[in-house]
C-alpha cells in the first residue's frame, strides 16, 4: 500500500487548497507595495554611517547650527554663448551673464522661494571672477522627495530664465535625484527583464508552458510577502531600506525562489517515474528535497546575517532584508509549489509528461547524455581533470590584484547622462569646485580662531567661513579673524557694528571651509584625512564633517566590514557544512573550492572593470557583497551536489555515488546556475555603478561555479580521494 493510499482524500485535497489560497491572500496583500517601497526607503549616505564616525556626529551636530534639515542644491547658471544681448568678455574667449542677465536669475530664485519643496532661505545669485556663471543655494525639504523636488525647482528657475543662459543642478541634492531617477524603474523595469530571462530559460528546460508559470509563481508571491514584511518594518524603524537594496532584494528572492523550485521538480518527476499516486510522489520529493533546501537556504541566511557585524548600516541592514527573502523563498518552495504540483499532476508537465514506469531504472543514471559521457571522462581521468581546472581557476586569480575597490566619487555612481555630474563640472571651471559643499569643523568657541587657522593653512581649502548671525548665515574667517559683511556695492547701508557674532551650539561654533577640489574627488578626501591629523595636535575637541568626510569614513569603515565579516561568513557556512554532511575533509575541500571560485571571478572582473568597461574603480562593498553573494549561493550548488552524492554513496559507495550524484543533478545545477546568473544580470538595467559590477561579478560567478567547478573540479576531486572524503564519518570506512 502506498502512502498516499493511507490519507484520506478529503485531507490530500484540503491541505494543497488552503496553502494556495493563504499564499494568493499574502500576495494579493503585499503586490501593492511593489509601488511604495520609496515611502520607507531613503539613499542619504550620512544615515548609513555607524554612530562612531566623525562625519556622523558632525551631522547630528549640524541642526544646533543650522534650521531644519534641508538638503542642499547647488545651482549654476552659466552663459552658453547665444545671449540676446550679445555681449562678451572684453578678450572675446568667453561670454559674460550682462546685469540684465543676472536681474532675471534673481528673480527666479526669488520666485522659487515660494515653493513648498524649500526649507529654508534661498540666496542670491552669486556671480563668479570670470563674469561667465553664477551660483545659488537653494535648501530643499529634507522629508520631500528629492527627485520630485529637484525637477520642481528645476522646471520653475528655467521658465523664466533668459535665452543664452544655461541651468544645472548639483550638489547634494543633484546627486540624490539622479540616484532617485536612476532607481526610478527598480519596480518595473527591473522586475520585467529579470522574470522574462527566467521564463524564457524555465520554457527551454521543461519544455512546457504550465510548469514554469507555477514555478514564477511561487518566485513572484515569495517575493510580494517578502516585500510586505520589509517595507513594514521599514516603517518602523527597525531596518533601513535603499533603492539598492530593494534592487537586490528583488533579484535575490526570484533567484534563490527558482533554484529552489527546480531542485524540488527534478525530485517530483523523478518519483511520478516510480509511483502512480501523486500524493505518493509529493511526499518523496519533500523528503528528497526538503534538507538540501533547507541547508542551502539557512546557509545563505546565515552568510547574510554575517552582514550585521557591519559598522555601516548600508552593509548591516541588507542582511536581515536579504534573509527575510530567502526565508520567503524557501517557504514558497516548500509550500506553495508542492500544492501547485500536487493539483496539477502530470498535467503541469505537459506536453512531455512523466509516465509512471516501476521497470524504469532511476532516472538519470544511465551513462547516456552530456552528464553520462562527463561522469565516464571523471571515471577515466578524476586526477587530471581537476588538477587542470583548479589550475586555470588559480590562473583567473591573478587578476584580483588590479581591482580598484578603494571607493568612487559620489558623481560616477550613476552611469550615463548625469545633470549634477555635468553641473559639478561647470561649477568647477568658475568657481572653486568644492564650492556648495564645504568641509564643516566642529570646534570649542574659545579655540575658534585657532580652528580657523588650520584651516587658512591647509593648501586644499581655498576660503573660511563661520556659521554667523548675518542674513547669509556666515561670515568670512581670515587669519585676522571674522571679517565683517560690508554692503552691496553702490548701496547707502553702511557696516558699523563690527564683525558678527558667531552661532554657539553647547560651547561649539561651526567653520566651513570651501575646498578646492570636488567635495567627491580624492584630493578633497585627503584634505580632510591632512586636517584631522592637524587638529589631534592643535584642537584636539575639533570634528571635521561634511561630504568628503562621509565619503571617508564610508570607504574606511567598508574596508573594516571586508576584513573583519570575510572570513567569520567562511566559518559559519564550513560549520553548516560539517553538520550537513556529517564530515570535516569534505566540507573544508567545498569551501577551498568556492573561495577559488571567487577569486577568479574577482580577477576577471577586475581586468573587465579596468581594461573593456573603463569604470573608475569600484566601492569597497563590490568584493564583500560579491564574496557573501558568490560563497553564499555558490554553496547552494555544492549542497545540491553532494547531499545528492552522499545519499548515493550509502547504497553504491563514495565513487559511484560522486558519478551518480554528478549524473543526477548535473542538470538541475545548470538549470539554476544559468537562472541566477540571468537574474542577477538584469539588475545591471539599473544604471548605477555599484549594481552594475555586482551583476558582472555574480552573474560570471555563478557560471564559474555551475560549469566549472561544480561540474568538474568537485566531482574529480571526489572521485580521486574516494571514501576519505567523507573522514571522520563511518561512511568514510565503508565501500569504496
Amino acid at each position: 500500500m502506498s502512502v498516499g493510499s493511507r490519507v484520506p482524500r478529503w485531507l490530500r485535497v484540503t491541505v494543497p487548497a488552503v496553502l494556495i489560497i493563504v499564499w494568493f491572500v499574502g500576495a494579493a496583500i503585499g503586490g501593492p507595495y511593489f509601488g511604495r517601497v520609496d515611502e520607507v526607503s531613503s539613499n542619504d549616505r550620512t544615515a548609513y554611517l555607524p554612530a562612531s564616525a566623525e562625519a556622523t556626529e558632525v551631522q547630528e551636530r549640524l541642526s544646533g547650527f543650522t534650521e531644519g534639515d534641508a538638503v542642499p542644491a547647488i545651482v549654476v547658471f552659466v552663459a552658453s554663448g547665444d545671449s540676446a544681448s550679445g555681449d562678451s568678455a572684453s578678450d572675446g574667449t568667453a561670454d559674460e551673464l550682462t546685469d540684465d542677465d543676472l536681474a532675471a536669475i534673481g528673480e527666479q530664485l526669488e520666485a522659487v522661494a515660494d515653493l513648498d519643496v524649500v526649507d529654508g532661505d534661498v540666496s542670491p545669485p552669486i556671480p563668479a571672477e570670470d563674469g561667465a556663471a553664477a551660483q545659488a543655494f537653494v535648501p530643499l525639504s529634507g522629508s520631500a522627495d528629492l527627485g520630485e523636488a529637484t525637477t520642481e525647482l528645476r522646471d520653475t528657475l528655467r521658465s523664466g530664465l533668459p535665452d543664452g543662459v544655461d541651468l544645472y543642478i548639483t550638489g547634494p541634492a543633484g546627486f540624490s535625484s539622479d540616484l532617485s531617477s536612476a532607481f526610478a524603474g527598480i519596480d518595473g523595469i527591473l522586475l520585467g527583464v529579470a522574470l522574462a530571462a527566467v521564463l524564457v530559460i524555465l520554457v527551454v528546460v521543461y519544455r512546457s508552458l504550465l510548469l514554469p508559470l507555477a514555478v514564477l509563481a511561487t518566485s513572484m508571491f515569495a517575493l510580494c510577502l517578502a516585500l510586505l514584511t520589509v517595507w513594514h518594518l521599514a516603517r518602523s524603524g527597525v531596518l533601513l531600506l535603499s533603492g539598492q537594496t530593494q534592487g537586490i532584494l528583488f533579484i535575490l528572492v526570484i533567484g534563490a525562489a527558482t533554484d529552489y523550485a527546480l531542485l524540488y521538480v527534478a525530485r517530483f518527476r523523478e518519483e511520478l517515474v516510480h509511483t502512480p499516486d501523486r500524493w505518493t510522489a509529493t511526499l518523496r520529493a519533500l523528503r528528497g528535497s526538503f534538507e538540501p533546501i533547507l541547508a542551502s537556504g539557512g546557509t545563505v541566511i546565515a552568510g547574510l546575517l554575517c552582514l550585521l557585524l557591519s559598522e555601516l548600516r548600508s552593509n548591516s541592514t541588507l542582511g536581515p532584508v536579504a534573509a527575510v527573502g530567502i526565508l520567503f523563498a524557501m517557504l514558497a518552495a516548500l509550500t506553495l509549489l508542492p500544492a501547485l504540483l500536487l493539483a496539477l499532476g502530470r498535467a503541469a508537465f505537459w506536453p512531455r509528461r512523466p509516465s509512471y514506469d516501476p521497470a524504469a531504472a532511476r532516472a538519470g543514471t544511465q551513462d547516456g547524455g552530456v552528464w553520462g559521457r562527463l561522469a565516464r571522462g571523471i571515471r577515466a581521468r578524476p586526477r587530471t581533470i581537476w588538477v587542470t581546472t583548479a589550475a586555470v581557476l588559480a590562473l583567473g586569480c591573478v587578476g584580483i590584484t588590479q581591482l580598484q575597490a578603494t571607493g568612487v566619487p559620489q558623481s560616477e555612481l550613476v552611469l550615463g547622462a548625469s545633470e549634477a555630474r555635468t553641473g559639478q563640472e561647470r561649477l568647477a571651471e568658475h568657481f572653486p569646485a568644492g564650492s556648495g559643499s564645504p568641509v564643516y569643523v566642529v570646534a570649542p568657541e574659545d579655540e575658534m580662531q585657532r580652528a580657523a587657522d588650520v584651516l587658512l593653512q591647509e593648501d586644499g581649502i581655498a576660503q573660511v567661513a563661520i556659521t554667523a548671525e548675518t542674513p547669509s548665515g556666515t561670515a568670512p574667517v581670515t587669519g585676522d579673524g571674522i571679517q565683517a559683511f560690508g554692503p552691496p556695492e553702490g548701496s547707502a547701508e553702511g557696516s558699523a557694528g563690527g564683525p558678527p557674532e558667531p552661532v554657539v551650539s553647547d560651547g561649539m561654533v561651526l567653520l566651513q571651509g570651501t575646498p578646492n577640489d570636488a567635495a567627491d574627488s580624492a584630493a578633497a578626501v585627503q584634505t580632510v584625512r591632512d586636517l584631522r591629523a592637524a587638529y589631534t595636535d592643535v584642537v584636539p575637541e575639533a570634528l571635521v564633517g561634511g561630504e568628503s568626510a562621509t565619503d571617508l569614513d564610508t570607504n574606511e569603515a567598508s574596508i573594516r566590514d571586508r576584513t573583519l565579516i570575510v572570513p567569520i561568513v567562511l566559518v559559519v557556512i564550513l560549520l553548516i557544512l560539517m553538520l550537513l554532511l556529517r564530515a570535516v575533509l569534505a566540507p573544508v575541500l567545498l569551501i577551498l573550492t568556492t573561495v577559488l571560485s571567487f577569486g577568479t571571478a574577482m580577477g576577471v572582473a577586475a581586468l573587465v572593470f579596468n581594461d573593456l568597461l573603463d569604470f573608475p574603480g569600484a566601492d569597497p562593498a563590490v568584493p564583500l557583497f560579491g564574496f557573501v553573494f558568490l560563497v553564499a549561493l555558490g554553496i547552494d550548488y555544492n549542497i545540491f551536489l553532494m547531499t545528492r552524492v552522499r545519499e548515493e554513496s550509502l547504497t553504491h559507495g563514495t565513487r559511484e555515488g560522486v558519478l551518480r550524484g554528478l549524473r543526477l543533478t548535473g542538470g538541475i545545477i545548470t538549470s539554476a546556475g544559468l537562472v541566477l546568473a540571468a537574474t542577477f544580470t538584469a539588475l545591471a538595467v539599473i544604471p548605477v555603478l555599484f549594481l552594475a559590477q555586482l551583476a558582472f561579478i555574480v552573474a560570471f560567478g555563478v557560471l564559474l561555479d555551475t560549469f566549472a567547478v561544480r561540474s568538474l573540479l568537485v566531482p574529480a576531486l571526489g572521485y580521486d580521494i574516494g571514501r576519505a572524503i567523507w573522514w571522520p564519518s563511518k561512511l568514510a570506512r565503508g565501500r569504496r
